[in-house]
């Protein structure tokens, strides 16, 4: 069982290193696809949206991790 689980742990690590940026790219997903479906934003602002998002998400995790390796 004890191996079951590191495999587990080892496969989801390899498509999700950092949880906080998995979460944040979801959640902009989310909000993009209801803002172009629901308030009918037109799908190039969205992909703009998702462009930019992403970078900012990005950006964010990667100064989080330059603060946690510089103490």
């Amino acid at each position: 069982m004890n191996a079951l689980r590191l495999v587990a742990t080892e496969f989801f690590g390899m498509f999700v290193d950092d949880g906080n940026l998995a979460l944040l790219a979801l959640v902009l997903v989310a909000a993009v696809t209801a803002a172009v479906k629901l308030l009918a934003l037109p799908p190039l602002l969205g992909g703009a949206l998702l462009l930019v998002g992403c970078l900012a998400i990005l950006l964010q995790s990667v100064r989080r991790a330059a603060r946690a390796t510089n103490r």
